[in-house]
């Protein structure tokens, strides 16, 4: 399975690339910059320079060219503005969206957050509310496209170490934390989980093994 991943330099997508690229599959890395290269082609992926702030839709559709699915893993970052969260986390998610439909490319697997959905509580940081507004955008349009998707909305994220048990269910589901490995091993699941087409699901660490918890889904 060949899969473009967007923010391929992003934690969970280095950890996605490398359990791709260690059971055969194809990874693609979409990354801004060419420094970023080598911890690309570390997992095991292909690097693609494409910034997804300045490219239009036919360059990213033709990067996504004979690809079997594209996964959205991109962010702004921490510390960014709410101006990047708009242009980030909703209009490269948007753009890599059409740019799956223009490519033929159905199945799709979008990282949301926990929080995304509704509008952002009262008193909310401005950089947060921002977050979760463009989140919640981007989820909207994915769920008007003609593409085999799948929403997917952690909770609070850690670098600790996989357990690959986990809580895997529809919304709402109660705040937690979740390893970003165990995020990359759900994607993996997904992304041969017709079953999970056309859904939003919440994520937090749990009791559950990864290839369980995405059948039961």
């Amino acid at each position: 399975m060949r899969v473009v991943i967007a923010g391929g330099h992003g934690k969970i997508a280095l950890h996605l690339e490398r359990l791709l690229a260690g059971r055969g599959d194809e990874p693609v890395g979409l990354i801004r910059r060419p420094d970023q290269e080598p911890d690309i082609r570390a997992t095991g992926a292909e690097a693609v320079l494409c910034d997804l702030e300045k490219a239009g839709v036919d360059e990213v559709a033709a990067h996504l060219a004979g690809a079997d699915a594209a996964v959205f893993a991109a962010g702004a970052g921490p510390n960014s503005g709410a101006p990047r969260k708009d242009t980030v986390d909703r209009a490269a998610a948007v753009l890599l969206a059409e740019a799956a439909e223009r490519a033929g490319v159905r199945r799709f697997v979008q990282i949301s957050s926990m929080g995304a959905g509704k509008p952002p509580e009262p008193g909310s940081d401005e950089v947060w509310a921002a977050y979760l507004t463009a989140k919640t955008a981007a989820e909207d349009d994915l769920r008007t496209r003609d593409l085999d998707w799948t929403i997917l909305r952690p909770g609070a994220l850690t670098d600790d170490p996989g357990t690959g048990l986990v809580a895997l269910s529809d919304p709402p589901s109660p705040r937690g934390r979740v390893p970003r490995e165990d995020v990359a091993a759900v994607i993996v699941a997904l992304l041969a989980a017709p079953g999970s087409h056309g859904r939003t699901l919440e994520l937090i660490g749990g009791d559950t093994p990864v290839p369980e918890a995405v059948r039961a889904r």
